[in-house]
């Protein structure tokens, strides 16, 4: 991976002209345009494909109207044809907008109005092109009517590494997302994590289950992979233990980047143990990797969690663990390149041992939020990003995450921390998962809420009564669950992190 070494705030005349040839001209200088950048369902796709598809792509936008600075979304599942759009859409100078495939029609007319995108890209089968009416878009097209006819080669648009690219939206885990504006240096500033952490080399095969709509999956099931002229695998569907089962079995991925959630049920799944047999590592991040599951996936799979944490702000890791010295339950240590600091309440540095809030100062760091300006001036502070998420430093420097400050709740006075509370409850050998909110009781104060997910088999009645003695034995009593809910499900964002405000709502109905 070639790593962006210029002094930034220029334009082209600095030595920077656009960040997509990086990706898919100079493999082709390179002599890489055999090499295999993409596999699907339906077959393998070459560097030199993807450089043709894309310039196609880009001038079948080009005849839609799109210009520099236009808005491009892609409401599309994981493929060549959203890998073509993305660094199209960059090559023009456009910016590109990757967007949940799983929205309602109301959520993808908010989020069209707000981004003002100019052409959609599509496939027939998903409600985006409904919603899109009225709402400002121009054009709505599928990636195959784009490069139907459209002429196999077009020129960068010159622009300095300042200029807008993507944008990713938050995943919407307490309330309206956010669009966090990336810059076209931000898609070259992950070597510090990809080569000198990971190790990302050109003969890996990777396989993310997460959507490339997710920051996580995108840098690093993605554009990690082809800055090194790696091969990823793209599946359209939405991944289960079946589908990780089948491609890890014949795709063989040496690096599996995943999410915890998605551990916890392989895990549960059962798979036999030699399904991992061709992967040297694999990668966490989304939510915090409990110690428990780090565990049994390496006692099971014989392969090391890296857990580590980025942002939709950040794109790439700000902490992370390394091969061979990762440490259960924590994010790991800073990437090389990335100054973090732990702050308390007014803003001074706390010691190890001490809570505070996470910020960090990194490369890939957004500059600010779409049309957002009082909450990017809060997260935003100078060159440091305030990640919102409460971090204690142990003595060895390793980071361990505590939530999120918007997620602490005071009952009686007392601080509520839910990872606490739900680390306790997933404890109980009948817990698949938990998750912890406060909202008002009858009387109008707030206590502690739990809802819980229980393993097969496992009776409600008796569950609730064993986790209610558990809680009372190890918690203080204002952190113990007013009520225990057992439910089916935990609501969740499509990246896989809890939506708390939606537990309120159930505690409020």
């Amino acid at each position: 991976m070639r790593p962006f070494t210029h002094e930034c705030g220029g334009t082209s005349d600095a030595g920077f002209v656009n960040a997509a040839p990086l990706f898919v001209d100079e493999p082709m200088m390179e002599g890489h345009g055999d090499r295999t950048a993409f596999v699907t369902p339906a077959g393998r796709t070459t560097y030199a494909e993807l450089h043709e598809l894309t310039d196609r792509t880009a001038n079948g936008l080009r005849a839609l109207g799109v210009e520099p600075e236009h808005r491009v979304a892609i409401a599309m599942p994981d493929g060549v044809g959203f890998a073509a759009t993305f660094f199209a859409a960059l090559k023009l100078g456009a910016v590109a907008v990757p967007v949940n495939t799983r929205l309602a029609d109301s959520r993808y007319r908010e989020l069209f109005h707000d981004a003002r995108v100019r052409v959609l890209v599509t496939t027939s089968d998903l409600p985006a092109a409904r919603a899109s009416e009225g709402t400002g878009v121009r054009a709505t097209t599928t990636f195959e009517d784009l490069v139907r006819a459209a002429p196999a080669h077009v020129k960068a648009e010159p622009v300095g590494p300042d200029a807008m690219a993507f944008w990713l939206y938050t995943s919407g885990t307490t309330g309206l997302p956010k669009a966090a504006v990336h810059c076209h240096r931000d898609l070259v500033a992950g070597h510090a994590y990809g080569v000198d952490v990971v190790g990302y080399r050109s003969d890996d095969r990777v396989f993310a289950t997460s959507r490339l709509f997710f920051a996580y999956a995108l840098a690093n099931g993605f554009v990690l992979p082809l800055a090194v002229r790696a091969s990823v695998y793209l599946s359209p569907a939405w991944p289960d233990a079946a589908l990780v089962r089948q491609v890890a079995l014949d795709y063989r991925p040496t690096i599996f980047v995943s999410v915890p959630t998605m551990y916890g049920r392989l895990l549960r799944a059962d798979l036999p143990r030699d399904t991992f047999a061709s992967t040297r590592l694999c990668t966490s991040a989304g939510e915090r990797l409990p110690a428990d599951i780090y565990e049994a996936w390496r006692e099971r799979f014989g392969v090391e969690i890296l857990d580590g944490m980025g942002s939709t702000e950040t794109i790439f890791m700000l902490l992370s663990n390394r091969p061979g010295a990762s440490r259960a339950g924590s994010s790991g240590r800073p990437v090389p390149g990335t100054e973090v600091r732990l702050l308390d309440a007014d803003g001074r540095d706390v010691p190890d041992g001490a809570e505070g809030v996470l910020y960090a100062k990194s490369a890939s760091v957004s500059p600010a939020y779409w049309n957002r300006i009082d909450v990017s001036r809060r997260a935003f502070v100078g060159e440091w990003f305030r990640t919102g998420d409460i971090y204690l430093r142990d003595a060895d420097g390793f980071y361990h995450h505590r939530g999120r400050a918007d997620e602490f709740f005071k009952v009686a006075g007392q601080w509520v921390v839910p990872a606490d509370v739900e680390t306790l409850l997933t404890s109980h050998p009948g817990v698949s998962e938990a998750g912890v909110a406060g909202a008002e009781d009858t009387a109008g104060l707030v206590k502690a809420f739990a809802f819980v997910v229980p393993k097969p088999g496992i009776g409600a009645d008796v569950l609730i009564g064993e986790l209610t003695a558990l809680a009372e034995a190890n918690l203080p009593p204002h952190a113990r669950p007013r009520r225990i809910l057992v439910v089916d499900d935990l609501p969740r964002t499509a990246t896989g992190k809890l939506q708390r405000f939606l537990l309120k709502e159930r505690v409020r109905n």
